[in-house]
């Protein structure tokens, strides 16, 4: 006899977004990412990262090195560039500068998606302020960016795990964080920050299926982007069924 109830149907997935229509996305080519925000101070890289980016290269050498992943408006480059003479820093953005003001000598700002992106030398230091939540492949860049450090390098990245999904729509977040610690990445839940110290090759055990830009708002309160992954085993072979 039944009761008069049905068990709750199963919601079928999101449909994907590849990364190609991902970025035409109003959530991802986000006009004020990152806009405002300076080197030091309230609104600030320093208030996001725990750490002045400026003192941190300070320490590396004359020639130190920086690359800002979703850099905005570049406003934290700019200022660290006057800085510090002799290094070089480097900013990428999908939508890029929309000032047309000089940009100091040493600071480069590239226009371009970061799933084909990479830069022609190595960097001391490696930053993406909130830029992940707008990311489709987000795993993808973290291990391409984790060789593109040098050798004493630091990435310090925002990532929200919530937003890394399986298929199915079940929550992935224990499975990638304990990946991502197998390869040498560090992560403060308290502060949302993945850090990376030393360049090396990673590769991640999960494949890329597609994002979802209409996953909400996360923990910033911001509209983000949900990343979808399979598991796959060490050769590249897909993993058993859990």
């Amino acid at each position: 006899m039944s009761d008069g109830t049905s068990p709750p149907r199963a919601q079928p997935p999101p449909r994907l977004f590849e990364d190609d229509e991902l970025t035409g996305h109003s959530v991802v080519a986000n006009s004020t990412m990152n806009r405002e925000r300076g080197l030091a101070g309230v609104n600030s890289y320093a208030r996001e990262l725990g750490f002045d980016p400026a003192e941190f290269l300070t320490g590396q050498g004359p020639a130190a090195s920086w690359l800002d992943l979703c850099s905005g408006e570049g406003l934290a480059l700019r200022s660290a560039a006057r800085q510090l003479p002799g290094a070089w820093l480097t900013g990428v953005d999908l939508v890029g500068p929309l000032r047309s003001s000089p940009v100091p000598d040493g600071l480069e700002l590239v226009t371009a998606d970061l799933g084909r992106w990479s830069p022609k030398r190595r960097y001391d230091l490696i930053t993406c302020v909130h830029g992940l939540h707008y990311i489709g492949d987000r795993l993808g860049l973290l291990e391409r960016a984790a060789s593109w450090l040098t050798d004493s390098g630091l990435l310090v990245a925002h990532l929200d795990p919530s937003t890394l999904r399986r298929l199915d729509g079940t929550d992935a977040s224990r499975t990638v964080l304990a990946a991502l610690r197998a390869a040498g990445f560090r992560y403060s839940a308290r502060h949302h920050r993945l850090s990376l110290r030393g360049g090396r090759q990673v590769v991640l055990p999960f494949a890329y299926l597609g994002a979802d830009p209409h996953a909400g708002p996360n923990y910033t309160g911001q509209p983000t982007v949900a990343s979808y992954y399979r598991a796959t085993a060490p050769e590249g072979r897909p993993a058993a069924p859990r």
